[in-house]
């Protein structure tokens, strides 16, 4: 099973503890800025992409020094650099994806760097989005098993199509039963775990999984 980890240039202060991902990832890539976070962080990296405009050149240098591939990119282009990023982790057939440093900031890239979540899925590959108070994932029907995480208490399940239907949560504090639920719709929000593990089931749609703490 191989894992591949994309930095991005998020807030640092949202940032994760990258040193408890890195013995778990096998393959680190930082985009623009995020390869600097990774560098200091004395993480490898494997391939720095962008067009690193947001770095000084002292900084690209040193992201030179510590990385095994860097390619630059125009500032013009018609991808992100996280969605380049991603097309380089295709290439390596990852079983795994996580998004670090691609949340917080401005909202528009925000939002679509959780929408690349879908496109990482189609692609049968399992990805995450991890900050420092959210864990993000896409899923698609079936029966699935959550287990508790200390680092993210509350749970939710947020409708990505227009209409999730037939629902069911067990081993919830709110438990469901073939629940329908569609955009807009605020009933799985803030959900916990009575013990180690539950299930939840849904027979059609797609729901983003959302695993949060309090901001501390």
């Amino acid at each position: 099973m191989k894992s591949v980890g994309i930095v991005g240039n998020g807030p640092d202060h949202l940032l994760p503890d990258l040193q408890y991902y890195k013995d778990k990832i096998d393959v680190w890539i930082g985009a623009d800025r995020g390869a600097y976070i990774l560098a200091e962080h004395n993480i490898p990296i494997e391939y720095a992409v962008g067009d690193f405009d947001s770095i000084t050149d002292s900084e690209k240098a040193f992201i030179k020094q510590q990385t095994k591939f860097m390619e630059q990119y125009p500032a013009e282009k018609d991808e992100t650099d996280i969605e380049i990023a991603l097309n380089r982790s295709f290439v390596l057939n990852p079983d795994h994806i996580y998004l670090f440093g691609v949340t917080g900031g401005r909202i528009d890239h925000e939002l679509i760097n959780i929408q690349l979540l879908y496109l990482i899925k189609n692609k049968g590959i399992d990805g995450y989005i991890v900050d420092k108070s959210n864990w993000l994932e896409m899923v698609y029907p079936g029966k699935h098993t959550i287990r508790q995480d200390q680092k993210y208490p509350y749970i939710s399940f947020i409708p990505y199509s227009k209409a999730v239907e037939r629902i069911n949560l067990s081993g919830f504090y709110y438990p469901l039963k073939n629940t329908n639920i569609s955009w807009g719709s605020t009933r799985c929000i803030s959900n916990e775990l009575l013990s180690k593990s539950g299930t939840f089931s849904f027979e059609k749609g797609i729901l983003l999984l959302v695993k949060s703490c309090d901001t501390i």
